[in-house]
Protein backbone atom coordinates (compact mmCIF):
# COMPACT_ATOMS: atom_id res chain seq x y z
CA UNK A 1 0.00 0.00 0.00
CA UNK A 2 1.36 3.45 -0.65
CA UNK A 3 0.93 5.69 2.38
CA UNK A 4 1.49 9.90 2.91
CA UNK A 5 1.82 11.69 5.92
CA UNK A 6 1.05 15.35 6.17
CA UNK A 7 2.64 16.17 8.99
CA UNK A 8 4.21 19.77 9.86
CA UNK A 9 5.81 18.62 13.37
CA UNK A 10 9.55 16.65 12.70
CA UNK A 11 8.89 14.30 15.69
CA UNK A 12 5.11 13.24 14.97
CA UNK A 13 5.62 12.99 11.51
CA UNK A 14 9.06 10.19 12.24
CA UNK A 15 6.71 8.53 14.47
CA UNK A 16 3.74 7.96 12.51
CA UNK A 17 6.11 7.09 9.65
CA UNK A 18 7.89 4.36 11.60
CA UNK A 19 4.57 3.09 12.79
CA UNK A 20 3.25 2.50 9.08
CA UNK A 21 6.36 1.90 7.36
CA UNK A 22 5.21 -1.77 7.66
CA UNK A 23 2.38 -1.86 5.60
CA UNK A 24 3.85 -0.37 2.43
CA UNK A 25 5.38 2.53 0.60
CA UNK A 26 5.43 5.91 2.57
CA UNK A 27 5.94 9.40 1.73
CA UNK A 28 6.20 12.26 4.11
CA UNK A 29 5.02 15.88 3.37
CA UNK A 30 5.73 19.07 5.92
CA UNK A 31 2.32 20.72 4.80
CA UNK A 32 -1.29 21.22 3.24
CA UNK A 33 0.48 22.60 -0.26
CA UNK A 34 2.80 19.71 -0.29
CA UNK A 35 0.31 16.84 0.71
CA UNK A 36 -1.88 18.24 -1.98
CA UNK A 37 1.05 18.05 -4.78
CA UNK A 38 2.14 14.49 -3.68
CA UNK A 39 -1.42 13.32 -4.21
CA UNK A 40 -1.74 15.21 -7.84
CA UNK A 41 0.79 13.49 -8.60
CA UNK A 42 0.21 9.68 -7.46
CA UNK A 43 -2.90 10.42 -9.18
CA UNK A 44 -1.73 11.30 -12.47
CA UNK A 45 0.79 7.96 -12.59
CA UNK A 46 -1.86 6.09 -11.94
CA UNK A 47 -0.27 4.92 -8.61
CA UNK A 48 -2.73 6.76 -6.13
CA UNK A 49 -2.36 6.17 -2.28
CA UNK A 50 -4.46 3.87 -0.27
CA UNK A 51 -3.89 5.74 2.76
CA UNK A 52 -3.37 9.30 3.57
CA UNK A 53 -2.80 10.93 7.38
CA UNK A 54 -3.22 14.72 7.58
CA UNK A 55 -2.59 16.65 10.44
CA UNK A 56 -5.66 19.18 10.52
CA UNK A 57 -3.60 22.43 11.38
CA UNK A 58 -0.83 23.13 9.34
CA UNK A 59 1.05 25.89 7.68
CA UNK A 60 0.39 27.07 3.99
CA UNK A 61 -2.80 25.14 3.62
CA UNK A 62 -4.84 23.35 6.76
CA UNK A 63 -5.15 19.49 6.76
CA UNK A 64 -8.99 20.40 6.49
CA UNK A 65 -8.15 22.21 2.94
CA UNK A 66 -5.99 19.56 1.47
CA UNK A 67 -8.43 17.03 1.96
CA UNK A 68 -11.21 18.96 0.66
CA UNK A 69 -8.54 19.60 -2.67
CA UNK A 70 -7.67 15.66 -2.44
CA UNK A 71 -11.07 14.70 -2.97
CA UNK A 72 -11.90 16.97 -5.40
CA UNK A 73 -8.56 15.87 -7.00
CA UNK A 74 -9.89 12.25 -6.95
CA UNK A 75 -13.75 13.15 -8.44
CA UNK A 76 -11.82 14.90 -11.51
CA UNK A 77 -9.91 12.06 -11.90
CA UNK A 78 -12.84 9.65 -12.24
CA UNK A 79 -11.77 7.29 -9.34
CA UNK A 80 -14.57 5.91 -7.86
CA UNK A 81 -15.85 6.41 -4.37
CA UNK A 82 -15.35 2.63 -3.42
CA UNK A 83 -11.25 3.18 -4.63
CA UNK A 84 -10.79 6.59 -2.97
CA UNK A 85 -7.63 7.48 -0.42
CA UNK A 86 -9.01 6.36 3.53
CA UNK A 87 -8.02 9.61 4.91
CA UNK A 88 -7.48 9.98 8.40
CA UNK A 89 -7.28 13.15 10.17
CA UNK A 90 -5.00 13.91 13.24
CA UNK A 91 -4.65 16.53 15.63
CA UNK A 92 -3.56 17.51 19.54
CA UNK A 93 -6.66 19.27 19.65
CA UNK A 94 -9.98 17.71 20.47
CA UNK A 95 -12.00 20.78 18.68
CA UNK A 96 -15.62 19.42 17.98
CA UNK A 97 -15.74 22.02 15.09
CA UNK A 98 -12.90 20.65 13.42
CA UNK A 99 -14.17 17.05 13.61
CA UNK A 100 -17.64 17.80 12.31
CA UNK A 101 -15.62 19.57 9.09
CA UNK A 102 -13.11 16.84 8.35
CA UNK A 103 -16.21 15.04 8.61
CA UNK A 104 -18.00 16.89 5.92
CA UNK A 105 -15.11 17.48 3.54
CA UNK A 106 -14.94 13.70 3.53
CA UNK A 107 -12.32 12.08 6.00
CA UNK A 108 -12.40 8.52 7.19
CA UNK A 109 -11.23 8.54 10.97
CA UNK A 110 -10.53 11.24 12.87
CA UNK A 111 -7.57 10.52 15.81
CA UNK A 112 -6.30 12.65 18.38
CA UNK A 113 -2.20 13.03 19.60
CA UNK A 114 -0.60 10.94 20.79
CA UNK A 115 -1.20 8.23 18.77
CA UNK A 116 0.07 5.18 19.88
CA UNK A 117 0.72 1.77 18.24
CA UNK A 118 -2.25 0.09 19.05
CA UNK A 119 -4.98 3.09 18.85
CA UNK A 120 -3.56 3.54 15.10
CA UNK A 121 -3.99 0.17 14.49
CA UNK A 122 -7.17 -0.44 15.64
CA UNK A 123 -8.36 2.62 13.69
CA UNK A 124 -6.96 1.02 10.66
CA UNK A 125 -8.91 -2.07 11.15
CA UNK A 126 -12.12 -0.18 11.40
CA UNK A 127 -11.29 1.25 7.48
CA UNK A 128 -10.56 -2.47 6.60
CA UNK A 129 -6.65 -2.16 6.34
CA UNK A 130 -5.26 -4.95 7.15
CA UNK A 131 -2.62 -3.89 10.21
CA UNK A 132 -1.07 -5.50 12.81
CA UNK A 133 -0.33 -3.94 16.48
Amino acid sequence: MKILIAEDNFVARNILHKQLAALGEVDSAGNGREALEAVKIALEGHAPYGLICLDVTMPELSGIGALQGIRRLEIQGGVKEQNRAKILMTTGHSDRQKVLASAKAGCDAYMIKPITRLRLFEELSKLGIAATA
